[in-house]
């Protein structure tokens, strides 16, 4: 997550704006930015003197937004459960593997160079490589062609 920066140019906040300040830091701790990797505070002052705060949440597509197939719908599945505490959907920060955002859209696979296709991928998820753990005795063979079905969508 970026920095706050202040509201004013030369870093300090006048009285009236320390608790604005102050408040939208706090929500700001409440966000849930998985996607964007930015997280949003605010708050504004009423009227009357109250101050309301509030955060960016970020919400998840369904498989009917992302146009997923039943196939890919399914292999989505498999990725957040097997794939997903290791490897970012559509970025390349945060997790301990690489992002596999445009995996197959590449000619090579980014840390092993190695072809980027059905064949190579599929052998990686079975046999696992460095530091990923093997699921060919977590996956059936249908589970997987489920997940690089998921995988083309990235």
């Amino acid at each position: 997550m970026r920095r706050a920066r202040s509201a004013t140019t030369d870093g300090k906040l006048g009285k009236s704006l320390k608790p604005l300040f102050d408040a939208a830091m706090a929500a700001r701790a409440h966000a849930y930015a998985p996607y964007s990797r930015f997280a949003v505070g605010a708050a504004l002052r009423s009227r009357e003197g109250g101050v309301f705060a509030g955060c960016n949440v970020e919400r998840r597509k369904s498989d009917a937004e992302l146009g997923l197939n039943t196939q890919q719908a399914t292999g989505r599945r498999i990725y957040d459960r097997h794939c997903d505490q290791c490897h970012e959907p559509y970025s390349s920060s945060g997790k301990k593997g690489p992002g596999l955002k445009g995996v197959f859209k590449k000619e090579y696979l980014s840390v092993s160079g190695l072809p980027a296709n059905d064949d190579r991928v599929s052998e990686i998820v079975r046999l696992g490589r460095s530091k990923m753990p093997a699921f060919g005795q977590t996956l059936d063979q249908q589970q997987l062609q489920d997940l690089l079905a998921y995988m083309h969508t990235l």
